[in-house]
């Protein structure tokens, strides 16, 4: 992994961690222990499921361009699913409070996309070869009248 896409990612896992200690911090008060461990459970399932995409997203862009963007969003879309999944699986669950926990989910998501498009916006990013900058001129071959 790049540094720029190191530091990208952590601009992204930073606000999502944050916002995830605030959310244990208030299911914590609201829902005693159990919430606090459900926010936590659920902070650490989104920046474990958007790491991993986010890794497979920057592999995809070096590999196979032309698929970059097709496969964002059939990423963005599973991990989602994913996201809900959980949230179905874990709805009776008495190891930690599930309302906590799907909150925390939906919130740090939020949160991550937020931080990740304004990651984005934020990198400088070249949008011209800077090689080509140095490359030959071509040479005139035509008549020049």
């Amino acid at each position: 992994m790049r540094s720029e896409e190191a530091r990208s990612l952590l601009h992204t896992v930073v606000p999502t961690a944050a916002a995830g200690v605030i959310a244990a911090v208030v299911s914590g008060v609201v829902a005693g222990g159990k919430g606090a461990l459900g926010a936590v459970v659920g902070t650490l399932i989104v920046i474990l499921f958007m790491g991993i995409g986010v890794v497979v997203l920057q592999r995809t862009a070096k590999s196979l361009p032309q698929l970059f963007q097709a496969m964002g969003l059939m990423l963005y879309t599973a991990q989602l699913l994913l996201l809900f999944i959980f949230v179905a699986v874990f709805q009776d669950t008495t190891l930690f409070n599930p309302r906590a926990f799907a909150a925390t989910l939906v919130a740090t998501t939020v949160v991550w996309m937020a931080a990740q498009a304004r990651a984005h916006m934020k990198a400088k990013i070249f949008y011209v070869d800077p090689d080509s900058a140095k490359g030959d001129k071509p040479e005139n071959t035509g008549s020049s009248s």
